[in-house]
């Protein structure tokens, strides 16, 4: 599968942020019979595209910018947390710090940000790393004339796998942290949590969430990674004055925040119903996610949904402006916005 996904990252203008090398003839190496091809990073790059390495720090990218994020906004999604659960305690965002601010003082804040931390951080290491091995896979399954016309489901496609095992990382973490952050008389550190949860309800009181996990991070991840990559597209199509390859770093890095905070935005939406689900399973014992969703109605799986916009658009720029940037620090190749392959023009006639 790696030599496979290899050769597509070389042969597939769409994805590949570099050029074939030619050779000699006594270089090269065969991939796989009948096809002849030298794997070789551009000058600058500190690894091949497609490799198990560019791979791995594509996952270490993950980490970084998805634990410190949400480690970072732990407040918020405390007071969002408790906001979907205790409607009547919580009236709203500014009332939620107020109340926690009074019973549990400035430190009550951060309650929950150990399963924060190492949780996210776990879901960004499968979430940015396995999207780059599935979104490579994908491309070299379909050829790359169908990676151009379908990129959108290509990236869809990716996300949505990667975001799959990414979530059962997560599940656990995300047990233990809505407990610590919202059910009364609930301890309140990480390491007291978990043996709590496992004696109380054995595994499935780290998985009984799992499901709607999924419900609100996939199509949350297929809607960050789609609407971020159509986005870029589009800015560096319409509204950067200058081709992307003549933009510095740092102005790389102001689209890619940009780009961020608006896929954020769509993501906070399409997921806050499920989110609200989630929130609200862990305070209840042998509910059901249906169960919940009836108990809640329509109307009650919106409350929170403006803390939860300003969060995730601002936690989802944040991570696609920390990921790029380390993928600059360390020099990894950073393939450029979509164009046409030879192929396909010479087809449609077009010049």
């Amino acid at each position: 599968m790696a030599d496979n996904s290899l050769i597509s990252a070389f042969k597939n203008p769409f994805i590949n942020p570099l050029s074939v090398a030619s050779c000699e003839s006594n270089d090269f190496k065969t991939v796989v019979p009948n096809r002849e091809i030298i794997a070789a990073a551009a000058p600058g790059d500190s690894c091949e595209f497609g490799s198990n390495k560019y791979f791995a720090l594509c996952g270490l990218g993950g980490v970084l910018s998805c634990g410190i994020t949400h480690t970072l906004v732990t407040p918020l999604d405390l007071v969002k947390c408790r906001l979907q659960v205790d409607q009547a305690k919580y009236k709203n965002v500014f009332n939620g710090f107020k109340v926690t601010l009074a019973e549990d003082g400035a430190k009550g804040l951060a309650r929950g940000w150990a399963p924060t931390f190492f949780g996210y951080s776990l879901q960004g290491l499968c979430k940015f790393g396995l999207y780059e091995v599935f979104k490579v896979h994908y491309s070299n399954l379909i050829g790359e004339e169908n990676a151009y016309l379908y990129r959108s489901l290509l990236y869809l496609s990716a996300s949505a796998s990667a975001e799959f095992f990414a979530d059962i990382l997560l599940s656990p973490m995300e047990s233990a942290k809505v407990r610590i952050q919202t059910q009364p008389g609930f301890v309140g550190t990480l390491r007291e949590a978990l043996p709590l949860i496992y004696k109380n309800d054995g595994m499935n009181g780290f998985y009984k969430s799992l499901v709607p996990l999924w419900m609100r991070q996939i199509p949350y991840t297929m809607m960050k990674f789609a609407c971020f990559e159509k986005t870029i597209e589009l800015l560096y199509k319409f509204v950067v004055p200058k081709p992307r390859a003549e933009c510095t770093k740092g102005e790389q890095l102001i689209v890619t925040f940009a780009a961020g905070y608006i896929a954020g935005v769509f993501c906070a939406i399409v997921s806050h119903p499920a989110d609200t689900v989630v929130s609200k399973l862990n305070q209840y014992k042998g509910a059901s996610a249906m169960d919940v969703a009836k108990k809640l109605g329509f109307m009650g799986m919106w409350q929170g949904l403006l803390p939860r916009i300003v969060m995730i658009g601002t936690l989802t720029a944040a991570q696609w402006f920390i990921y790029d940037a380390v993928k600059v620090w360390l020099g990894l190749p950073r393939p450029p916005p979509p164009e046409m392959p030879e192929s396909l023009k010479k087809k449609l006639g077009v010049a």
